[in-house]
């Protein structure tokens, strides 16, 4: 799980970022996300509805949801964004990364909840007028022994992406196909953007249709983690570039494109500034 992953993440601090060649640009600096998402606490990977009304991101220490790491939500209204509150779907168990699906459908997220077929899986659950339906397991096209983590449904409805470890060590970046209400059997993303000895994973597609943001870091549990951009060719997607949000030495992650405005970017960093705690939801503007 990601227990030992965040718990080192909490700790760590850096500076300012550093300007490098890049396939996406990044206009001005990162902006802190408040109304009630970035606080004291530890807050990973937003998530905004197609509709721009909902928001939910995860949080491993925030108080008052049933499990260690819980989702929250909160909701535009007239007067500003609700109260964050604990999402309906969350287990006593750990549940985190939510994500959206592009028609604003369903929401994605992983647990390891009893029922699953080991560690972390992935999950989904349709959205409701009034909150959230029955929680699905995603079976073994998407789930295995080990953990699956980030899931991030194709703008264009044709799949699902997510982080895996299923091969005993690090964990690559897979996509399913989508076949009728699922999925087919997930494969590892083409290319040279998994890379041996290095984790890749929290992985969001760009409005373009053939890029990714994603995370790497030499050891997830133990060491820096910086978010690069790849983009898919004709051999697929290439090793990746770096972006120059990270904050040298320390810990940039949970990318989220936002569904309402496409050009905005949400990531999940620990800043000297602006900073609201621990870890972080920043907003950033790309082209």
């Amino acid at each position: 799980m990601k227990l030992a992953f965040y718990c080192t993440i909490v700790a760590a601090c850096g500076g300012t970022s550093r300007p490098s060649n890049e396939l996406l640009v990044i206009d001005g600096e990162p902006a802190l996300v408040g109304d009630g998402v970035s606080s004291e606490y530890t807050e990973i990977r937003l998530a905004v509805s197609p509709d721009g009304a909902r928001r939910l991101w995860g949080s491993t220490d925030r108080p008052g949801g049933p499990g260690g790491w819980d989702i929250w939500q909160t909701r535009k209204t007239a007067s500003g964004w609700s109260a964050p509150e604990s999402a309906g779907f969350n287990s006593s168990e750990n549940d985190f990364d939510p994500a959206f699906s592009a028609d604003g459908a369903f929401v994605y997220f992983f647990s390891n909840r009893p029922g699953g077929a080991g560690g972390d899986d992935i999950y989904r659950a349709p959205v409701t007028a009034d909150g959230f339906g029955a929680v699905e397991h995603l079976g073994p096209e998407i789930n295995t022994a080990g953990n699956e983590w980030a899931p991030s449904p194709a703008l264009d409805g044709s799949g699902l992406l997510f982080a895996t470890n299923r091969v005993p060590g690090k964990h690559d970046l897979y996509f399913a196909a989508a076949r009728g209400p699922g999925f087919a059997a997930s494969a590892p993303l083409p290319g040279a953007v998994n890379t041996e000895g290095n984790d890749e994973l929290d992985a969001t597609f760009l409005d373009d249709g053939a890029s990714i943001v994603f995370a790497r870091s030499t050891d997830v549990d133990n060491d820096p983690i910086e978010l690069y951009v790849a983009r898919r060719g004709t051999a697929g997607y290439n090793a990746g570039t770096r972006l120059t949000v990270n904050v040298p030495g320390g810990y940039t992650l949970g990318p989220a494109i936002d569904l309402h405005d496409r050009r905005v970017l949400y990531i999940s960093s620990k800043r000297t500034a602006p900073s609201a705690g621990k870890l972080d939801i920043y907003r950033v503007r790309i082209r």
